[in-house]
């Protein structure tokens, strides 16, 4: 038995919400690569449309939704609550498990809440295509799915052990009309670069970041779109989290806990936001928990510091917890978890000690998979599984303590085209990666210098 909690589409949000509105300090100002001074909006223009630029800075705290954005995410949105009961009768728990759910969304996953936003700022500038990168491939097929609805061209850029490791979602995005490619590609001057010094590399991030601006900033029809990171994606998941505050009083809770894996930090950001605001306001004290892989442990044993977002610092420079923009995580099956650093507001939610974080190996991360998807029928994402260690984690903890805490997740999709990964671990050929401290401090000597 589950409990499934749903909203009419009347109910999406009409705002994002936008937490920088409520920092008692302002974030740290993005830095130009090449004069090491704050970004300005016009540094921006080449590469982002002036909307979502404008966004990427505003202090409002609350943002418009255009009724177009709406309307289509009423494809898919309110997405669904659910009470978790089977899971919490195989555990035994006396807590209560809830999740959200974002594998409803037509990609499969929550990146569509950007996606589409992001599109139609461009579409309405005239930009006729945008380049993007993705990791496992859920940004970019819902970049391709949002391309395709407003009529523009889409290149991804996906990190070359992804794309070895799931062909599915790059078959996504040639259906829904996009190229994608295999990061390194011999398609830039970066991408061939990286080739040169290492023709094995399994790709990451950082590297296909840099291929993706690349292109953005040689094109003069393009223009380049994000899937996590930065301020203006973090605020368009906030849908998330302020629908799940409206479903949970529907059922008459509050979340004492609420979890979200964390990689680049948008969809940790989406079901997060809304909740921090009301510890902020003093209105609850429930505790905020960010999960990353053990083998790239941006908050867990990054610094905190100005750092490129891409290998080739063609980006500016942001402050956040960083490995090092020249870090390369091992190929694990979360690949959108597989990035240097985090998404600076998730950033300084850590350092103002707003939030907590932790790391995970990725056995645990399946075993925890198998699980949930056993007791819920759902079969979820490796990145949606880090989260369901820890809530698996905490109810235990709540069975040998006997407390009733209400735990909220974000279920951030299926994991139909990740089944490989299952495979893996039901055989036993899985491996934990925990990268070398002293491979990170390695990568933690270029970091660039702001003065």
């Amino acid at each position: 038995m589950k409990t499934k909690i749903i909203l009419d589409e009347n109910e999406i949000p009409k705002k994002w919400y936008n937490i920088q509105a409520d920092f008692e300090t302002p974030l740290s100002p993005p830095m130009h690569p090449q004069t090491g001074k704050p970004v300005g909006p016009s540094d921006l223009e080449p590469i982002f449309p002036k909307e979502l630029i404008r966004q990427e800075m505003c202090q409002d705290r609350y943002v418009d939704i255009p009724g177009e954005v709406r309307d289509i995410l009423t494809l898919w949105r309110p997405s669904p609550l659910f009470r978790a009961h089977n899971l919490e009768r195989v555990l035994k728990t006396p807590a209560k498990i809830y999740y959200k759910y974002e594998g409803v969304s037509p990609p499969g996953s929550h990146k569509p809440n950007t996606a589409i936003a992001q599109t139609y700022y461009n579409m309405k500038e005239g930009i006729e295509r945008i380049a993007t990168e993705t990791g496992a491939g859920q940004w970019g097929s819902s970049l391709a799915f949002a391309t395709q609805l407003f009529g523009l061209e889409c290149k991804v850029y996906m990190v070359r052990g992804s794309y070895d490791q799931k062909p599915y979602r790059k078959m996504m995005m040639q259906v829904w009309g996009a190229e994608c490619v295999p990061s390194p590609s011999p398609d830039t001057n970066s991408g061939r670069a990286i080739l040169a010094k290492d023709p094995n590399t399994p790709g990451s991030l950082g590297i296909a970041i840099s291929e993706a601006v690349e292109d953005a900033a040689t094109h003069d029809n393009t223009n380049y779109a994000l899937g996590s990171v930065l301020n203006h994606v973090c605020l368009h998941q906030t849908i998330i989290g302020q629908e799940a505050q409206k479903q949970l009083a529907m059922d008459e809770a509050t979340a004492d806990i609420v979890i979200g894996s964390a990689g680049g930090g948008s969809n940790f950001a989406g079901i997060a936001f809304p909740f921090v605001k009301d510890n902020i306001d003093k209105k609850t004290e429930t505790e905020i928990i960010a999960v990353e892989p053990a083998a790239c442990p941006s908050l867990t044993k990054g610094l905190y510091v100005y750092d490129f977002g891409d290998v080739a610092g063609l980006t500016p420079m942001l402050k956040m917890f960083t490995l090092g923009h020249d870090f390369i995580p091992p190929s694990i099956h979360a690949g959108g978890l597989r990035y240097h650093g985090m998404a600076p507001l998730v950033s300084k939610l850590h350092a103002d000690n707003l939030i907590t974080a932790t790391s995970v190996h990725q056995n645990r991360v399946f075993e925890a998979a198998a699980t949930f998807a056993r007791a819920e029928g759902i079969i979820p994402a490796p990145e949606a599984a880090h989260a369901i260690r820890v809530v698996i984690d905490k109810a235990l903890e709540c069975k040998q303590t006997g407390e009733e805490k209400t735990i909220l997740f974000n279920n951030t999709g299926h994991g139909h085209f990740d089944l490989s990964s299952y495979e893996a671990y039901f055989a036993g050929t899985l491996p934990d990666y925990e990268y070398p401290a002293d491979l990170i401090a390695e990568s933690l000597k270029n970091l660039p210098h702001v003065a």
